[in-house]
C-alpha cells in the first residue's frame, strides 16, 4: 500500500469497513482489516471475502483506533465486521481523555 499519510481514506478488502488516517508513523506500516490488507478508497474489492476468525470483532462508527505505540490513529467512517490491525496486532479503541474536575 505504501506510506500512510494523515487524511488518507481506506477501505477493507473483506467487509464494509472504511477508515480515515488521523495520525501515521514515519515508518511504513501495513494496515489490515479482517486479516487482509486495506485498499485505497477508490479500489474495488476482488471477491466476497470474509474476515479471518481472529480478526472479526468488528469496527464501530466514529471510534478512533490506535496501535500500542500510539503513533498510529485511525478513525472509523463506516463500520464493518473486520477488526483493524497492524503487523499482526489488533488496534484498540482510543479512550477518551477525562475532563479536569471543577470544584
Amino acid at each position: 500500500m505504501g506510506q500512510l499519510k494523515a487524511g488518507s481514506r481506506l477501505r477493507s478488502a473483506v467487509c464494509d469497513t472504511e477508515v480515515m488516517v488521523v495520525a501515521a508513523p514515519a515508518a511504513e506500516v501495513e494496515l489490515s482489516c479482517g486479516g487482509a490488507a486495506m485498499l485505497e478508497i477508490a479500489a474495488a474489492r476482488s471477491g466476497d471475502g470474509a474476515p479471518a476468525p481472529d480478526a472479526a470483532e468488528g469496527t464501530q462508527l466514529g471510534k478512533r483506533y490506535v496501535n500500542e505505540a500510539g503513533d498510529l490513529e485511525i478513525l472509523c467512517t463506516k463500520p464493518g465486521q473486520g477488526s483493524l490491525g497492524v503487523a499482526g496486532a489488533l488496534l484498540t479503541v482510543k479512550e477518551a481523555k477525562p475532563l479536569p474536575a471543577s470544584d
